[in-house]
Order: structure tokens, then sequence, then C-alpha cells
């Protein structure tokens, strides 16, 4: 992908680092490779020679590349390995995931919005906490989400709620029974506010993941509405022959 540069307001040096670091996570420049020359890259995404120094200094402070005076820039390590978050397929596995995850409260928010739900989703509790935050591991943003809580549930642990990943709390609380959890994915690309969110280029690859809990009764304890970077999906099911 030759992939010209949009003009959101990300910077365009986070946009091209963000291409380059696909380029390494596919193997396109492999460890050990080294880079087209500046003027190459330039020339290539129409950019500035500052914006190439940019991005490439960003990848070099991710330690995927090495800058080496006279000799050029070489890729150093396979970007995203170490990143991937698997979209699980039991509920358990899934909280087990997300076990010690600590969601960037900086850019939560709280509201009054309720959710849209479907008859397939369940029955509406008679009223939701909602909050939309950004999860971030090891400082990197990864997942905006929009979570709805039924506000009886909510009120048993309000605190815990704002302040850590909500699954594995879901999960603990010994007066909440999950009977069912359901949960869809489908490819989509990022908007204005989601690449903002996620530093990701405008229309950047993203998963979006939604999740439905419900109690015996039908009512849905839980809605979480999410969008991941792509490069942090992998998506693995067993088949059965």
């Amino acid at each position: 992908m030759t992939g010209m540069l949009d003009t959101s307001p990300i910077p365009r040096y986070v946009q091209l680092a963000e291409l380059m670091r696909q380029r390494i996570a596919k193997e396109r420049w492999a460890p050990g490779d080294t880079l087209p020359s500046i003027d190459k890259l330039m020339e290539e995404f129409k950019v500035a020679r500052v914006t190439v120094r940019q991005a490439t200094q960003l990848l070099a402070r991710e330690g995927l590349v090495s800058p080496q005076r006279g000799r050029g820039t070489f890729v150093t390590a396979q970007a995203g390995n170490k990143r991937k978050l698997v979209v699980e397929t039991t509920l358990d596995e899934l909280v087990e995931m997300y076990r010690g995850d600590k969601p960037d409260l900086s850019n939560m928010i709280e509201t009054d919005a309720q959710p849209v739900l479907s008859d397939k989703d369940g029955i509406p509790a008679p009223r939701y906490s909602h909050m939309r935050r950004v999860h971030s591991r090891e400082g990197e943003p990864y997942c905006v989400v929009s979570i709805f809580i039924d506000d009886r549930v909510f009120r048993l642990a309000p605190d815990r709620f704002r302040r850590e990943v909500v699954l594995p709390i879901l999960t603990s609380l010994p007066d909440v029974t999950i009977a069912t959890a359901r949960q869809t994915l489908n490819i989509s690309t990022a908007d204005l506010d989601v690449a903002r969110d996620l530093e990701l280029p405008l229309n950047a690859p993203v998963a979006e993941v939604r999740r439905v809990l419900s109690a015996p009764d039908g009512s849905v304890i839980y809605l979480g509405d999410a969008i991941y970077r792509g490069d942090y999906i992998r998506l693995e099911m067993d088949l059965k022959p």
C-alpha cells in the first residue's frame, strides 16, 4: 500500500509512523532489513523530510527500528507480536484476558445516554449507567469502549466500575448472575473521534465488538460497544471437523 496521508487532525508523522509500523508487522520490512532512504519515503508518501524523521524517531523509541549514522535505518523488531489481543470465544477466557488491564481514566466520560437494544439483545433494564473510555496497555491506547451497565448493578460497586475493567467485576459480584453472554465482531474503519483516541490515521482498519450480558430473566445487565485498533486483534477459533 503506497497510502497517501489524509488531512485529519492526526499529525502527519503519526500517520506515517502507523503505515510504517504496519509494514513491519506484515514483514514487508523484516527484522534486519534496511528501511528505504528518507528521499524515497518522502517521494512515496508525499511528505516533508522532517515528517519522515519524526516518524522514524517515533518507531525508534518503540524499539522497532535503529537509525545508524552512515548506514541507514534498520528494522530491529517485529511490530504487533506482543500487542495482540485474541478475541476469545468464552466468557471465562474473555474475563481472564482483561484481568489486570487498566483503563485510561483521563479519557473517561460519564453521560445519561441509554443504550439502543434490539429484541435479540434482551429486555432493557429500567435505567443504565453509561461510561465511555479508552483502554491502554503499556501506555498505548488499543480500545475505546462505550459501556452501559444496569444501574442497579452499577450501584453495587460504583468506584470499582469507574476505575477498573468492567467484565472481571461483573463476574465476581456475588449478587449478580450472568445467564447468557454474546458478542459480535465487525471490521470497519476509524472515524475522526476514534482515530484521535486510538492515535490512528483516519479510516484506519478497526474491529467493532459488541458484547451483551443478560440476567436469568432476560434483562440486559451489560452492553459494551468496543472499537479496537486493527493491529491489536487476532481471532482464533477451533473448527470442528
